[in-house]
C-alpha cells in the first residue's frame, strides 16, 4: 500500500498567494481531487505540479476557471494524441522493417 503525503491547502495558498476559494472552485470543476480530514481541506502531493501550473495560469495569463478547464482538456487530448501516435509509429516500423 503506498501512502500519499498529503499538503494542507491552506498552506499552498499561503505560499503561491491564492485565495482557497481557488482551490475550492477547481474541486468543483473537476480539475482537482481535494481531500478533506478532520474539516481541512488538502492535496496529494502528487497533484502539485498539476497545480502550480493552474495557478500560473490564473495568476501570470490572468485565466479564469473555465479557461484553465478548457487548457487542461486541450492539453490532455494532445498528449494522448501524441501517444497515441507515437504507438501507431512503433507498429507501422514493424511492417516497414
Amino acid at each position: 500500500m503506498s501512502t500519499t503525503q498529503l499538503i494542507a491547502a491552506s498552506e499552498f495558498c499561503i505560499y503561491h498567494h491564492v485565495e482557497l476559494s481557488f482551490i475550492q472552485s477547481l474541486q468543483q470543476s473537476g480539475l482537482l481531487t481535494v481531500i478533506v480530514q478532520e474539516e481541512k481541506m488538502y492535496v496529494e502531493e502528487e497533484e502539485l505540479p498539476q497545480l502550480e501550473k493552474m495557478v500560473r495560469l490564473y495568476h501570470e495569463m490572468d485565466i479564469n476557471i473555465e479557461g484553465i478547464e478548457t487548457i487542461t482538456y486541450l492539453l490532455k487530448r494532445m498528449n494522448d494524441m501524441q501517444h497515441q501516435i507515437a504507438e501507431l509509429n512503433r507498429r507501422l516500423s514493424m511492417y516497414e522493417g
